[in-house]
């Protein structure tokens, strides 16, 4: 940078025009109203250059700053007007020799330094405590002292007459004093608008502007020295080029100006102390004693080795301070790291739930009106199968995808995080219900266009809930709707978003409470069983029955299975409440064992994941007696498609003895997939395919190729819900052996069930 510096045409330029008045002042020596006119006119172009690049830097920075160097940018006016006023009036008056201004001259020049002054003084000090505010005044003040010391001992004569030129001379001294204060104090205090480099020489102007008061004559004569010419328009040029070697430092280096940490010592005060015992032997009159000598030599060589004692311990306090520095500075690096980690998804570099969760709370603070937040769930629809069939590595790259995408999907000021899993988020702000939803189904298309992730090409679908918010709303009740949108976004079908409705929350929160209800219900003995008979068609024999669960809610009286099942299977209450049906079925089978009845019972897909669930029914057939080939487990397609746990347990039950019958059969899109995986004993033939049976051409033909199949594999063939006796007639003749339904016998209580096992169907009711 120094380097650019020496070869910065404007600064080359301004030292050039000092070099050329240097040589016209020498050229005409004896004669001084050249050399007056010279002066002046060298001054304008240092002003001017103030001026300009003053206003540069008013342009490049910002408040504070930019007070100040409006202040120096209007200062720098001021005195190209004064000096252009000045230089004219030395062509006009060439007989005048002084180089004091004129009083207007002065008035500018008075107006412009002051103000310059006093916006140093008061520019803001990069200070953090009171110890530190006060070492700054001090070693500024030390610069104000010597000064005041050099000015009491070779401007101020106590015995000279009190006249207009001492005036003059003490009112420029103190100015001068003044001003190399206002500069030390603006180079000291480290967050300053100019850099050290560029200060300097607005502090050196002040000192060489004040030795320039103190040697040069009143009025320029034939034998004046034209060194003293040079001296006067040395402060000009320094002052000049303070805000031009700004100029490049920002151009450079736009951080130059950053405020630093202040060194804990300064050698600003030992140098005024040098300098003021430098006084005080210049000072000592002629004939002094030796031993005054000697008193001033010691006190000057104690205070020297006190002084470079005290250095030699700043020195190493300094150091242990920067060492000090420089690990706070480690560690806060390290802290923002940490931070940044616990905000940051490690994988997406998404935001995480944590974060994710602050900024909601704090968007839902800070706005005045609610409604202008939304949030979005996403949840990727069959990634599982991604990671089951490509691997974890697939799936990762696959949502470092996903991710990449939801952030082309929305705005600047919105906010995406992964949450955990496939699971994302988003959050809206300042977002009306169209933008929401836009943003929505932007998603949706973005997803939809195939991901190239390790030479395979994928679709991802993603299932999205909508909350807005409202005033009651909070982080876990928006989180709360959004998630209840986004299941009922997944019920209506994969790559799809639903917007939450206050309905969906009744739904919800009854479901709830149904769900506590029924807990209570399996503690309390609130439920019991019925048994539908299953009825062999050709003879009309009763060879088992299903075992139906029913609840008698003793506030709302009967709870339709309709209502409580699907509830039971959402909340995993399906384990418990499935345990009670299986346990009571086969105690009330046991009892019917004589009569050889095979007990119908039905099990969830939750319940054969469940861990120990074939060992619990290989318990409840021994502690109960009852013969496992007596017992039928039913278990709906869904239930058991694409899982493998379900399926292992089947084998498992199957091993044992019990028999395994496939419920609903036909309405599932793998259901001859299954027939292939699981060992099914048992077709159920839906009720949709029974119910039109007689009328609908197709349900017929359904039914006759699902008794076929089951006469092919050795399957029993097992038509549900038959209500006439042409449906019975009709799948009786197309192979079917068993059958159930409301026109043989509704679900029936064990005592009125063992009734039938008495009186048996009615001949009309027997399809041979």
């Amino acid at each position: 940078m120094r380097t650019a510096l020496w070869r910065d045409p404007i600064l080359l330029g301004m030292i050039g025009i000092v070099l050329l008045a240097t040589a016209g002042f020498y050229l005409c020596a004896g004669t001084p109203d050249w050399q007056v006119q010279i002066f002046w006119v060298a001054q304008v172009p240092m002003d001017a250059a103030l001026a300009y690049h003053a206003y540069r830097m008013f342009q490049a920075t910002s408040a504070p700053r930019r007070r100040f160097w409006a202040v120096v940018a209007t200062a720098g006016v001021l005195f190209t007007i004064a000096d252009t006023i000045q230089t004219t009036v030395s062509q006009l008056e060439p007989d005048s020799h002084t180089l004091d201004g004129g009083p207007i001259q002065s008035a500018l020049f008075a107006i412009g330094l002051g103000s310059v002054v006093v916006a140093m003084i008061l520019q803001p000090q990069n200070t953090r405590t009171h110890r530190e505010r006060l070492a700054l005044w001090l070693d500024s003040t030390t610069v104000l002292v010597a000064g005041a010391v050099l000015t009491w001992c070779f401007v101020i004569d106590l015995d000279a007459p009190v006249d207009a030129a001492m005036i003059t001379v003490i009112v420029a001294a103190s100015v001068v004093m003044v001003s190399a204060f206002a500069a030390v104090k603006l180079i000291l205090s480290g967050g300053r608008p100019m850099s050290k480099l560029a200060a300097w020489p607005m502090a050196f102007a002040g000192v060489s502007q004040g030795v320039g008061i103190l040697i040069r004559p009143d009025t320029l004569t034939p034998d004046s020295n034209p060194a003293y010419l040079v001296l006067a328009l040395l402060p000009s040029l320094l002052i000049a080029a303070g805000p031009r070697i700004q100029v490049v430092q920002t151009r450079l280096n736009p951080e130059v100006n950053t405020p630093r940490r202040r060194k804990p010592y300064s050698l600003l005060p030992y140098g005024m102390v040098v300098l003021t015992f430098g006084v005080l032997i210049a000072v000592l009159p002629r004939g002094t004693s030796h031993q005054l000598w000697g008193a001033v030599a010691g006190v000057a060589m104690i205070t020297v080795l006190v002084a470079a004692r005290q250095l030699a311990a700043l020195y190493d306090n300094g150091m242990l301070i920067e060492r000090l520095d420089t690990t706070l500075d480690e560690l806060r690096s390290h802290e923002s790291r940490l931070r940044e980690a616990a905000s940051v998804d490690g994988l997406t570099l998404l935001s995480n739930r944590t974060h994710f969760g602050e900024q909601v709370v704090a968007t839902l603070r800070g706005t005045t009106d609610p409604g202008t937040v939304a949030l979005l769930l996403i949840d990727l629809d069959d990634f599982k199968t991604i990671n089951d069939t490509l691997g974890h590595p697939a799936g990762d790259a696959l949502l470092v995808s996903v991710a990449e995408r939801l952030q082309q999907a929305v705005r600047e000021q919105d906010l995406v995080a992964r949450l955990g899993g496939d699971e994302f988020a988003v959050l809206l702000r300042d977002a009306d219900t169209d933008t929401a939803s836009q943003t929505a189904q932007r998603i949706l298309t973005l997803l939809g266009r195939p991901v190239r992730v390790h030479d395979n090409d994928l679709i991802v679908r993603a299932s999205i809930g909508l909350a807005t918010a409202d005033c009651q709303d909070d982080l876990d009740s928006l989180l709360r709707d959004a998630d209840i949108a986004m299941y009922a976004a997944k019920d209506r079908g994969k790559s799809n978003w639903v917007a939450y409705t206050r309905e969906m929350g009744v739904r919800i929160r009854d479901g709830a409470e149904l769900a506590s209800q029924l807990r209570t219900a399996i503690d309390e003995d609130q439920l019991y069983l019925v048994y539908q008979p299953v009825i062999r068609l050709g003879t009309g024999e009763i060879s088992g029955c299903e075992a139906l669960v029913r609840w008698r809610h003793p506030v709302r009286g009967q709870v339709q299975p309709s209502d409580f099942i699907p509830v039971a299977e959402s909340s995993g209450l399906i384990v418990p409440l499935g345990r009670w049906v299986l346990r009571e079925s086969v105690r009330q089978a046991a009892r019917w064992r004589e009569q050889g009845i095979r007990m119908n019972v039905n099990v969830a897909g939750r319940q054969l994941r469940e861990p120990g669930f074939v060992d619990e029914v290989a318990a409840v057939l021994s502690t109960s007696g009852y013969p496992p080939e007596l017992l039928t487990v039913e278990v709906t397609e869904t239930a058991v498609l694409s899982d493998d746990e379900a399926i292992a347990a089947l084998h498992a039950l199957r091993a044992i003895g019990v028999k395994l019958a496939l419920d609903d059969f036909g309405t599932a899109a793998s259901s001859l997939g299954l027939l292939l995986t699981c060992p099914m004993t048992t077709l159920k033939l839906d009720r949709s395919f029974v119910e039109g049976i007689t009328t609908v051409t197709r349900q017929a033909a359904v039914a006759t190729a699902v008794a076929q199949m089951a006469n092919a594999l050795d399957l029993n063939a097992v038509a549900e819900g038959i209500e006439t006796p042409d449906q019975a007639r009709l799948l009786s003749g197309l192979g079917y052996e068993f059958g159930q339904g409301f026109l043989f016998s509704r679900p029936l209580s064990p005592a009125d069930f063992e009734k039938l096992l008495l009186t048996g169907v009615p001949g009309e009711l027997i399809f041979s």
